[in-house]
């Protein structure tokens, strides 16, 4: 999709080149959901990927993943390989979520190749499979407002709604990190469509930590992530009642499934979660 109304591109070099973002301004990174479709409130684009962020640096603390990091990059990232001066090491059970969350999304192979990890966190959508995995594994978005600083957003507070989030005019996000008790976590994933290769209706994600701890966390079916965290992997009985406590407001509607069918078929898909990570092996 042509942008007919961008007349200025700025291709940032150092981080005092993202003041240009603002009003009538966009952040560019892979740009295909920019470029899908009009956006004709639009006459600047400021193009992030060529501050040259590395896509994934390990650390003692976890892992970081720049916003510029590709689907790809994020889908393979579970192989142990050298990036820059890191190593991503197989023991990390935690990131068997990132294919799988990739894999969740209608894209194909070019879409993994181009679209980025902080595009689709910051987009915001009920069916955004990578910020609900990053959601699952307990990331933190860093975020650099207008004006310097940086400030850490827990990730699951960072959307409000479909399409909504809690960043503020003029900031950008520079990363996620996930701790490393998430990396060492078992994993459970789950998703349901109307279609086999159609939107996804229902997502659900588990994390069990090694000290017993448990995340469930859902998504697709609802209007922004929703986590469900227990001390302990949780019984049929206690997943219920928490499945019950769920706002009826919060269960998604749209022609890729009704409120009803979204919220009966995420209970299913969580007891299989939950059950998954009794089992597990710490």
């Amino acid at each position: 999709m042509d942008l007919d109304t961008v007349s200025e591109v700025v291709l940032a070099r150092e981080r005092a080149d993202l003041a240009q973002v603002g009003a009538g301004s966009a952040v560019l990174a892979g740009g295909t959901f920019l470029f899908s479709e009009p956006h004709d409130h639009l006459d600047r684009l400021v193009d992030i990927t060529t501050l040259g962020w590395a896509p994934l640096t390990a650390t003692a603390q976890g892992l970081e993943i720049a916003a510029t990091c590709t689907l790809a990059e994020f889908a393979g990232a579970r192989v142990g390989r050298e990036l820059g001066s890191s190593v991503l090491r197989k023991e990390w059970p935690g990131t068997a979520l990132f294919a799988q969350a990739c894999r969740a999304l209608l894209a194909s192979h070019k879409i993994w190749r181009t679209a980025t990890v902080g595009g689709n966190v910051c987009l915001s959508l009920p069916a955004g499979a990578v910020l609900g995995a990053l959601v699952a594994l307990d990331a933190t978005a860093v975020v650099w407002p207008r004006g310097g600083g940086e400030r850490r957003i827990a990730l699951r507070d960072f959307v409000t709604g479909p399409g909504d989030n809690v960043l503020a005019a003029g900031a950008v996000v520079r990363s996620f990190v996930v701790p490393m008790a998430s990396l060492l976590a078992q994993t459970s994933f789950r998703k349901i469509a109307l279609a086999p290769l159609g939107r996804s209706g229902a997502v659900v994600m588990g994390r069990r930590e090694a000290d017993g701890r448990c995340a469930i966390t859902i998504t697709a079916s609802t209007v922004r992530p929703i986590v469900l965290d227990f001390d302990v992997p949780p019984t049929d009985s206690e997943l219920n009642d928490a499945l019950a406590d769920i706002d009826a407001d919060v269960w998604f509607d749209d022609p890729h499934g009704a409120p009803d069918w979204r919220e009966h078929v995420t209970g299913l898909l969580a007891a299989e979660v939950a059950a998954e990570l009794r089992g597990a092996r710490l």
